[in-house]
């Protein structure tokens, strides 16, 4: 039995809505604000998405 890619949309968006303010803050100490949230939406989502997969099995 092969197991199938999955998406985990959720994963992606809230990685990337914490990671875009969580980089924006760090960014705005930095001195440039849009580049650490483009950055920080980048890393979040890219980490939640393998912390949290999504579900293997579904019906």
């Amino acid at each position: 039995m092969t197991r199938k890619p999955h998406r985990n949309g959720r994963g992606l968006f809230l990685g990337a809505v914490l990671g875009a303010v969580v980089g924006f803050l760090l960014g705005r100490g930095a001195g440039n604000p849009v580049f650490g949230a483009l950055l920080g939406a980048v890393v979040g989502s890219a980490i939640l998405y393998r912390i949290n997969p999504g579900p293997w099995k579904r019906d």
